[in-house]
């Protein structure tokens, strides 16, 4: 009997590129808080959600360092297991409910876009950095400290898709500053039987429900975003008229479930 969580499945089960969660990840994120304008937030919205009439337009965007494992040790083979994101987070409501639209991320790793599609969460492949910090001090190592300066980038296809800078100032009491809404997706997988081109197998809007969810050393600063117009993307449609504040901080979660919020498949 052929084995697996998600294909390829595999007389041994091994060979699938996502296996069974739960689905445990760590890491360090820099995050800019940005205003699109009104429209641009609008129109990416998805069935379902509205815009959030008391922050129109304010977005997130995360650059994050992961490492990610499940059960069988995964961390300990960081060459699958490690890798880069990016992913930009839109204010809306679900009904009453102040949520965060997820319409576009992008990573480095191949396990993490399967999984990304498993949640709802549109991921492309892509390069993502950013300044990281050691316990060594030294000029090559940004200290977490006041005046403290980090990079970070994202390019896919050999284009470069946003640039951002931040400097720290202080570090904040509250764990959840802008982090403070659950986090909606969209599971879509398109038919391609004939005659079926537009009716796709699957259409969900999804709640992510994370367990464990943990936010520590949380600094803020001052901060600046672009996304440079590339052809054959949309990102830079969602680029910042204005920057309010970037952070860096560190966080884990753990995934094993979400919540469908409507079927839209026929």
């Amino acid at each position: 009997m052929l084995q697996g969580y998600s294909l390829p499945l595999s007389p041994l089960g091994q060979a699938n590129i996502v296996g069974t969660p739960p689905w445990h990840f760590s890491g360090d994120t820099i995050a800019f808080e940005f205003w699109s304008s009104a429209h641009a937030a609008g129109a990416i919205l998805p069935p379902g959600l509205t815009m959030d009439s008391d922050e129109s337009g304010r977005m997130l965007a995360l650059f994050t360092d992961w490492q990610f494992t499940a059960q069988d040790n995964e961390l300990l083979d960081p060459a699958r297991y490690q890798y880069r994101e990016f992913c930009v987070l839109v204010a809306a409501r679900w009904k009453e409910k102040p949520v965060y639209w997820t319409p576009y991320a992008y990573c480095d790793n191949d396990s993490a876009i399967a999984r990304g599609w498993i949640q709802g969460c549109p991921k492309k492949l892509g390069s993502i950095y950013q300044t990281r910090t050691f316990a060594a001090p030294g000029p090559a190592s940004a200290p977490i400290a006041p005046g403290s300066k980090f990079g970070v980038s994202l390019s896919a296809n050999g284009r470069r898709l946003a640039n951002g800078r931040l400097t720290l100032r202080q570090e904040r009491a509250a764990t959840q500053f802008a982090l403070d809404r659950p986090t909606v997706g969209r599971r879509f997988l398109p038919n391609l039987a004939a005659g079926h081109h537009h009716a796709p197998a699957v259409d969900d809007l999804v709640l992510a429900v994370p367990d464990d969810f943990t936010i520590i050393d949380v600094w803020s600063g001052d901060a600046e975003l672009t996304f440079p117009e590339v052809v054959g993307d949309e990102l830079h449609i969602l680029g910042p008229v204005r920057v309010s504040a970037g952070y860096r901080f560190s966080l884990s979660s753990t995934i094993s479930d979400l919540t469908v919020l409507k079927s839209f498949t026929k």
